[in-house]
């Protein structure tokens, strides 16, 4: 047989693994086949979600399970035998390889990084390189040592479930280790939520402790809930060596000890439980969450990375922090890897968003007392303009909390009121004023489960208690939790479908935290994208150039710099345990709330639950926080914003979007459909504009008429006059087209059209239609088919036919 016959399939099969295989590559553990690498970016629109198809590498070669090398990219023989390449590179770019092989079958295009004299050559199939050839060619190019490839070549940890790391975490892992197997003592990963900082993390100390590398590792975290979920997840495999520091002890039998900053250290010497062991004690230390805690120079809790000053330090974080007090890098140098939030919507590991953007007119036009007015408790309001800043912080107005209440409440009707919702306010008092307020208007959901709506919040035991069930995908209830400070982090709420800002946020750093409650993706419980309720303008900062890139390094030297008037932004400046607010720090199974004893928190006006009366605000400063009712609140817009390609938001009706993505498939009106017109089947055309983010149930609901996918795209990409299906299909009957049918083939074409006319060209184009009413009734699809148009070819001829005739005027246009 001509081998330009062959599929790509046969290509591969019958040529490039029989060569590659000849060179000396295990089939079982250095060949992959089809490796996918992202997972599709989802495009939402409306209420509606849906994946873009990704193509996989065909081949990807392995020196071990951990260390990918080289991608072989195929192509039909048809095509010249460099075809691939291009789409070869950027799989190896994905996976961090110096090496991409394209083939026809005839021979290799090999793109060699480590060579630029030659950087790419065409070689024979039989002289394909071997596993050897290409690892001590890819050793050399990265400059390793022989001390350390022991480390470098050690596996990552596999249960045989057949759970490997992504490709970014591949890449972080990889780098994480060829960092500190070269002697780097400080390393920083930057990877946003939701992308398995903590699964890397194990992976990398897995590697490092089987190498014996590192013997002793501390695990350090600033919130019992991190620790919690990491030794009970991803952690689990280090089994008996493994333990939670608590009480202030420190047991030297174990290895690897996963701790609370709060179990380590305290104001008074007695609470430095981190100097119950030597200073060279840890070999490595893993710091999460490296962006709070420990981030300040002159922090409590740097003096336990200082302590251990000769270990390894590795710190994680979504959001390293750059700001006039505090420097992520300025400790830890700059990240050795980044993977950022528009990375992993892109790749579809994590969920795009939509924004609902509500403005109130007390917000926008501010409020102000008349003259002596006093508010519920009988304090006499201060004279000045009120405005969103001063909202639920030191303005309490009932109506304002109602209306975002009921705003809230009317989108979860219109959407799904079982959504996981999260509900930021300014502080514990609004949290619970605004769960009261939500439970109000929700009496059919509250009756059916009490635990509809909850506070969850430091100082509320009971509502803590069910933070763990909020999170878990499994359980129903509680939908709607109510927080200020508690869930802004570490909280793995995987089907959070709607994230509400009433707090007023000016931190980066918080922001992208809270951001990123949504940001996980769970297929079994169709969570593929959330949508964020924002009644602060909080997602203004969306476009600032900070959200998605490295933050500039503004540190300064002289602490009175920093301009902070409002203490929004005070968790950023001081990461202090004495500074920090108990929301931060559940209490832990034993009701320990991270070491600190009762009295030690301070009282910042972010967490004050005191109505009426003076508040210190963390700056030695007093302010009153006025509680009032009776004001008239109105909402004046609400603006839905979508985040598109370049990972923007904009305003943009899901017609604007499909013009944009047909106009770069399609160049014109008659390219289009001569496409339409060729195409055996019309679905396929479909498919393909599917995969391109055209979501054809949401686009009929953006047009708002009932056209068929022909006339959608003719309409909202060439703007040409529609017409509906029904229409279509009584022209097709004016025509007397059916004339020419008669008996069974008459009946079921004209049930067809019938079908046409109610379903669109998907219908008649399923042989599954031959099963259902009226068409049944003539006898089983086969009888049909055989009988009424004496065999399939004739009938699948005749539905074609009955498709030129719907779409003739069009034909005759093109």
């Amino acid at each position: 047989m001509d081998k330009k016959q062959f599929s790509e399939t046969d290509i591969i099969s019958k040529f490039i693994l029989p060569a590659v295989e000849d060179a000396g590559w295990d089939k079982m553990t250095q060949i992959r086949q089809e490796v996918k690498l992202r997972d599709g970016k989802v495009i939402v629109r409306g209420q509606m979600g849906m994946r873009k198809t990704v193509k996989a590498a065909d081949i990807a070669l392995y020196h071990k399970p951990n260390f990918p090398l080289a991608v072989i990219e195929a192509k039909a023989n048809k095509h010249e035998v460099g075809k691939g390449m291009q789409q070869g590179l950027d799989y190896a770019r994905l996976l961090d390889v110096p090496f991409v092989f394209a083939s026809n079958g005839d021979g290799f295009i090999f793109h060699d990084k480590t060579n630029p004299d030659a950087l790419e050559i065409e070689i024979s199939l039989q002289d394909f390189p071997s596993p050897e050839t290409l690892w001590h060619k890819f050793c050399a190019y990265k400059g390793y040592t022989d001390a350390q490839l022991p480390i470098i070549q050690q596996p990552y940890y596999d249960d045989g479930s057949g759970k490997s790391p992504r490709y970014y975490q591949l890449q972080a892992i990889n780098k994480t280790i060829e960092a500190v197997s070269s002697g780097q003592d400080r390393v920083l990963l930057v990877m946003a939520t939701g992308t398995g900082k903590t699964y890397t993390a194990f992976q990398i100390i897995w590697r490092l402790w089987k190498a014996r590398q590192k013997k002793r590792i501390l695990f350090l975290a600033d919130r019992n809930v991190l620790v919690d979920q990491t030794r009970i997840n991803d952690f689990q495999p280090f089994g008996e060596a493994m333990t939670k520091i608590t009480k202030r002890t420190v047991d030297p039998a174990y290895e690897v000890h996963l701790a609370l900053y709060q179990a380590l250290t305290g104001p008074e010497e007695h609470q430095k439980a981190y100097k119950q062991v030597d200073p060279d004690f840890f070999d490595l230390i893993v710091i999460d969450e490296c962006h709070r805690g420990s981030a300040a120079e002159d922090s409590a809790w740097r003096e336990i990375l200082e302590y251990f000053s000769a270990a390894t330090q590795i710190g994680l974080t979504a959001t390293p922090k750059e700001t006039e007090a505090v420097s992520n890098t300025d400790y830890f140098g700059d990240p050795v890897y980044t993977y950022s939030l528009k990375e992993g919507i892109e790749d579809g590991f994590l969920a795009p968003y939509k924004v609902v953007r509500v403005d109130i007119d007390i917000d926008v036009e501010g409020w102000r007392p008349t003259k002596g007015q006093t508010d519920k408790q009988g304090e006499v309001i201060k004279d000045r303009i009120y405005n969103q800043k001063d909202f639920d912080r030191t303005m309490v107005i009932d109506e304002r909390t109602e209306l975002v209440a009921e705003t809230i409440t009317n989108y979860l009707k219109r959407t799904d009121p079982m959504a996981k919702t999260i509900v930021f306010c300014n502080d514990i008092d609004h949290a619970e004023r605004m769960r009261r307020a939500l439970v109000n208007l929700s009496p059919e959901q509250v009756a059916k489960d009490d635990k509809y709506v909850m506070k969850i919040t430091g100082d509320d035991a009971t509502g803590k208690a069910q933070l763990d069930n909020f999170i878990n995908p499994k359980k129903a209830y509680p939908v709607i939790a109510t927080t200020s400070e508690l869930m802004t982090t570490g909280v793995d709420a995987k089907t959070c479908k709607l994230v509400v800002l009433d707090q007023n946020i000016q931190s980066m750093t918080k922001f992208k935290q809270i951001i990123g409650r949504g940001t996980r993706i769970d297929d079994r419980y169709n969570k593929l994208w959330f949508t964020i309720l924002d009644f602060k303008k909080a997602t203004e900062l969306f476009a600032d150039e900070r959200f998605d890139g490295v933050p500039e390094k503004i540190l300064v030297t002289n602490p009175d710099e920093i301009n902070d008037p409002d203490n929004t932004d005070i968790e950023d400046a001081l990461n202090d345990p004495t500074n920090l607010n108990e929301d931060d720090y559940p209490a832990d199974e034993t009701g320990n709330t991270g070491e600190i004893s009762e009295g030690e928190w301070p009282d910042y006006g972010a967490d004050q639950t005191v109505v009426g009366g003076p508040i210190e605000d963390g700056e030695g400063s007093e302010y009153i926080k006025y509680h009032v009712s009776g004001v008239t609140v109105k909402k004046l817009d609400e603006r839905v914003q979508y985040y598109d390609a370049d990972g923007k938001l904009v305003t943009e009706s899901f017609k604007d979007y499909t013009r944009k993505a047909v106009q770069q498939q399609f160049a014109s009106l008659d390219e289009f459909i001569n496409k339409w017109n060729t195409a055996d089947r019309k679905q396929a055309v479909m498919d393909e504009l599917a995969e391109q983010g055209v979501i054809w149930e949401a686009l009929r609901e953006d047009v708002g008429r009932d056209l068929d996918a022909f006339d959608l795209i003719c309409h909202v990409a060439f703007d040409q006059p529609p017409l509906t299906r029904q229409e279509r299909a009584n022209n097709v009957k004016k025509r007397n087209y059916f004339g020419q049918y008669s008996g069974t083939a008459r009946a079921v074409l004209e049930a067809l059209l019938e079908k046409y006319a109610d379903a669109g060209i998907p219908e008649i184009e399923s042989m599954n239609v031959l099963k259902v009413q009226p068409i049944n009734q003539y006898g089983s699809p086969l009888e049909i088919v055989k009988q009424g148009f004496g065999g399939k070819p004739k009938y699948q001829e005749a539905v074609a036919d009955l498709e030129r005739q719907l779409y003739q005027d069009d034909n005759k246009s093109a």
